[in-house]
């Protein structure tokens, strides 16, 4: 053997349980203390948020309005930086163009809001042209470089 001394035993005392004593009566826990919680209904998706039918139905709007210049939608481009929906069904949407020199820098918001607004379940819409930050191939989605040969 190798300096190693090996003990036989018949068996171990099983360890002591954990408890805590502040001379209080033990508490008597209720056995479904998980019964408000499975109860509950699933939460309803707000139409408004992101996996809601209106923010959805906005969104493939979007999808429907290509650059003229890019064979690609809006959306798949990168040019939508964000979609917020209030309760009373305004839209308001944040959206930049390739290049502040784009041709159509004066027509796609306008086009954008008709779009939106056209939407059911939409009230009035917005459109915000920000040029900060600025746009570039990489907010374009896998689909959109896919299409043009960038991936």
């Amino acid at each position: 053997m190798s300096g190693f001394e090996v003990e036989e035993v018949d068996g171990v005392a099983p360890p002591p349980k954990a408890r805590v004593d502040d001379g209080a009566a033990p508490a008597v826990r209720e056995r479904d203390y998980l019964s408000g919680f499975l109860a509950q209904r699933p939460r309803e998706d707000a139409p408004g948020e992101p996996g809601g039918a209106l923010y959805d139905s906005i969104i493939e709007a979007l999808k429907e309005i290509y650059d003229p210049e890019i064979p690609v939608n809006i959306y798949d481009l990168g040019l939508i930086y964000g979609v917020d929906v209030t309760e009373n069904g305004h839209a308001a949407v944040t959206m930049t163009l390739t290049t502040p020199n784009c041709p159509v820098a004066e027509s796609m918001p306008a086009e954008v809001e008709l779009r939106v607004s056209a939407v059911p379940g939409v009230s009035t819409a917005d459109v915000n042209l920000v040029w900060d930050p600025a746009w570039d191939p990489q907010k374009m989605s896998d689909e959109a470089k896919l299409e043009l040969g960038m991936l």
